[in-house]
């Protein structure tokens, strides 16, 4: 990055997307800057790197800034983007500052796709660094084996995830990507399927001629992209037909293991702490990865049976008086359906109790009939109101009305609970031993997981 651009704000610094930029930034020297609306661990770890954070949004916090960097969450009326305008100080998208942090390493690998992206960036970052390539690392999650959600390394590779979300991906300019999925989200952004297609076909068709992108061959919607996609690919799935292929799936003690084959020889068995065919997929996909910058099977085998797993994708929180609690992220329907799939395969014995928190009207609204069919393999369906993300109430669209409609269509055994700071405290009567509680949801269901493990251990001790 040019010399002269030395203090770097962030709005929305306190974002998981946006704090590991900053996170980067901080370590190679920039003085930087940033608002958010509330406090947390991760604004507090950012003042202890020597960040400058600031709670709310005001004009005057962009003061001394050589840049501003906004994510899509940030509304072009924010006070501080407002400010920037005013003083001509450029504001610009998080991917287009992760772009130019790219341009610092030799090698760019990007993990993009609808669902999958924090799980898949991390499996690869976790190689990477097994492999002793020592990569620097942007993730969208905190990832228990690196230690956070993002690492500044002196190896020649920097592995970001790319999200798509506002189409920003398209700013970065990675010599390998990943593309796990392509699902209908984001309608706020995108107008429809077809839309969203598109832009991943230019996402792909922007590597070099150098390059790779390494493609779900499972997922139909990547499938129609094949014939317009004009650069060097590798092939995954569970179908023969694919580059590198899994077969022999099987769960045990919470583990799913497989053995992958290549062009129809087999490189050897896998296994992961993580659970869920969805995360067979996952790490199909970093062995085609490593396999492109010639890391040995032997070594990509021994990292991902290391991996521990990233923090909201399928974290067990703890478990008191015979009931287990674990959160996952999951607030897309195919997202909820492959980690109720992955837990009763993994835990086929337990009563599976869900407490799902839908995110954004916008989504519940776009995604309604999706949403009614998602939960039959929860055994107890409890569902608190929708978590806004600073988003307006759309008039008939809540968590009551989709709860009704969830069971006119085959649910059984489901409890509506307006108030999430009670949900907690209403729980307790409802489960029985071996129960599975899952918190799910991109909001704040997390906090009732842990509040219900403390309630359950003050009522046994």
């Amino acid at each position: 990055m040019y010399r002269k651009t030395k203090h770097i704000h962030f709005v929305g610094i306190g974002g998981i997307g946006m704090s590991g930029i900053a996170e980067l930034l901080l370590n190679l020297g920039y003085t930087v800057s940033g608002s958010d609306l509330h406090s947390s661990a991760i604004t507090t770890n950012l003042s202890r790197l020597g960040g400058t954070i600031y709670q709310g949004h005001r004009g005057e916090w962009i003061t001394g800034a050589d840049v501003v960097v906004t994510s899509s969450a940030i509304a072009a009326a924010n006070p501080e983007v407002v400010a920037a305008r005013e003083q001509f100080i450029p504001v610009i998208q998080r991917a287009e500052m992760l772009a130019e942090l790219m341009r610092l390493k030799k090698f760019g690998i990007a993990i993009a796709g609808s669902h999958g992206k924090t799980s898949t960036t991390s499996m690869v970052s976790w190689l990477l660094a097994r492999a002793g390539l020592d990569p620097t690392i942007v993730v969208g999650g905190k990832v228990d084996s690196l230690g956070g959600n993002a690492k500044l390394g002196q190896g020649d590779f920097l592995v970001a995830e790319a999200d798509e979300s506002d189409g920003s991906f398209l700013k970065l300019s990675p010599v390998v990507e990943v593309v796990t999925n392509i699902d209908l989200e984001h309608l706020d952004y995108y107008r429809d399927l077809d839309h969203i297609k598109e832009t991943f076909l230019q996402f792909i068709n922007k590597i070099p001629f150098y390059g790779a992108a390494v493609l779900c061959l499972d997922d139909q919607n990547i499938v129609d992209l094949l014939p317009s996609i004009g650069r060097r690919i590798i092939t995954y799935g569970l179908n023969p037909q694919a580059d590198v292929y899994a077969e022999n799936i099987f769960f045990r003690d919470g583990r799913v293991h497989f053995i992958v084959k290549k062009g129809g020889a087999e490189l050897g068995g896998l296994d992961l702490a993580p659970p869920g065919r969805h995360n067979v997929y996952n790490a199909l996909a970093v062995v085609c990865v490593g396999l492109e910058l010639e890391i040995p099977f032997g070594v990509i085998a021994g990292a991902l049976r290391t991996f521990a797993g990233v923090q909201r994708r399928m974290q067990k929180k703890g478990e008191v008086a015979g009931v287990t609690v674990i959160d996952d992220y999951g607030h897309h329907p195919t997202e909820i359906r492959a980690t109720l799939a992955a837990i009763k395969e993994a835990w086929p014995e337990k009563r599976l109790v869900v407490l799902f928190q839908p995110h954004r009207y916008s989504r519940t609204q776009a995604l309604f009939k999706e949403f009614l069919t998602c939960f039959h393999q929860a055994d107890v369906l409890v569902m608190t109101e929708v978590y806004a993300a600073s988003e307006e109430p759309i008039a008939g669209v809540n968590s009551r009305v989709l709860l009704e409609e969830i069971k006119r269509h085959g649910q059984r055994n489901t409890l509506y609970i307006a108030d999430i700071g009670t949900m907690a405290a209403e729980l307790p009567p409802l489960l029985q031993d071996n129960d599975l509680v899952l918190t799910l949801g991109a909001g704040n269901i997390v906090k009732v997981g842990e509040e219900l493990l403390l309630l359950l251990d003050q009522r046994h001790q």
